[in-house]
């Protein structure tokens, strides 16, 4: 099937990493693999930080001139005429207003993954977005939410019909082979020594690892909390945390994780080849994960093996399970996410028989096969699902 594929919120080919851009790659990776031609069809961001009114009227009439270009250029060439429109991460600071436009001149499914309703958007700055992030839910074929705890808010537009789970995802491969490099105490030992020689770190010490762009707003208060949490961890068993991370807020990274006891290593921006063998390496992967959707390295620190503490706010209970692969804690509590941490520390067999449970759950139910198959079924369901509206409205 040739799909048609959007990402308003930052499409994949932006030069700036972030999960956002991993996942929309992500996604084209399961269709191919699913055996589907998916095309970027467009790189337009419609993504208001602000809540500016005229930016966001400013991003519709971009919107729609982009909606009119493409009808036309498929018009021209009806050989390149997608047969289903798939747009990642709608909401309402990114609504998508092309891929409805396309869907409906031309009678294709629409299919909208990680969809979002922040009921509380429905008035204020971001009543346009929330508005029209709504109607291109409304008029979804299909809605793939990549948490439950997107449903709950997706649920209140669209009826349970159309909506399906498709959990965060992500190609094992690499993860499972530098798990595979570091078993056992002489590899791991030998992973370790060479990471620390090349980072200048302990490798004696337990390694707790956060990854993270240095970014103002929510990167940020978790680095603040992981600070916070730490700073109440006791400094026996001996244990280092490091950083992998870069970005404009750097300063105030350091600055909130400057008061801690034990060592940091601050490891600068990892290449994403290079992030594995790390995962594997490490003893624990630490991250409060404020108001993140999910946390795509919560994830990833599974997949190389390596248990979580983090906090089970929003879709995080999704990617780490309690109790098996990770412990989760409350929200913003330090003292409960140092608790967590320190019960981890001095209890290696837990971490091990953790590590290996998270490794096996991401190989087995998170993986591309897996999602691709996820999105095989749902684009069945939604070309099901149009042809029976259409034939409901011609009646």
């Amino acid at each position: 099937m040739r799909i048609a594929f959007y990402a308003p919120l930052k499409p994949p080919v932006s030069e700036i990493p972030s999960g956002d851009r991993r996942m929309a790659r992500l996604l084209l990776q399961a269709l191919a693999m699913a055996g589907h031609e998916a095309e970027l069809a467009s790189s337009l961001r419609m993504h208001d930080p602000a809540g500016d009114g005229r930016r966001q009227a400013e991003l519709a009439a971009a919107a729609e001139e982009e909606a009119a270009r493409l009808l036309a250029s498929y018009e021209a060439r009806p050989e390149a005429r997608p047969q289903a429109w798939l747009t990642y991460h709608v909401y309402h600071k990114a609504p998508d207003i092309i891929g409805p436009r396309i869907a409906t001149a031309l009678g294709l499914p629409y299919l909208i993954a990680e969809p979002s309703v922040a009921g509380k958007r429905r008035s204020g700055p971001w009543a346009d977005g929330f508005a029209r992030a709504a109607a291109a839910i409304a008029r979804a074929d299909m809605l793939l939410c990549l948490t439950r705890h997107d449903m709950q808010g997706v649920a209140t537009i669209a009826g349970p019909a159309r909506l399906r789970l498709l959990p965060p995802f992500l190609d094992h491969r690499p993860f499972a082979a530098a798990r595979a490099a570091a078993t056992g105490d002489e590899a791991r030992s030998t992973g370790r020594a060479a990471l620390a020689a090349r980072y200048g770190l302990d490798p004696d010490r337990a390694w707790l690892l956060a990854v993270g762009m240095f970014r103002a707003g929510d990167k940020l208060e978790s680095y603040r909390r992981l600070a916070a949490a730490l700073a109440r961890l006791e400094t026996a068993p001996p244990w280092q945390l490091l950083v992998a991370g870069a970005g404009p807020a750097e300063a105030e990274v350091r600055a909130a994780l400057a008061p801690l006891a034990a060592p940091v290593g601050w490891l600068g921006q990892v290449a994403e080849a290079d992030l594995p063998a790390l995962y594997a390496a490490s003893d624990l992967y630490v991250w409060p994960a404020a108001n993140e959707a999910y946390g795509m390295a919560l994830l990833e620190a599974a997949a190389a093996g390596c248990p979580v503490v983090s906090c089970a706010t929003r879709g995080v209970p999704d990617v780490v399970w309690q109790g098996e692969t990770g412990l989760l804690v409350a929200e913003d509590r330090p003292a409960a996410l140092a608790a967590a941490v320190s019960s981890l520390l001095q209890d290696a067999p837990r971490r091990q028989r953790m590590g290996a449970a998270a490794a096996a759950r991401v190989a087995e139910e998170r993986s591309l096969p897996a999602a691709s198959h996820r999105l095989d079924a749902a684009l069945a369901d939604a070309a099901a699902h149009r042809a029976a509206a259409d034939a409901a409205g011609a009646g």
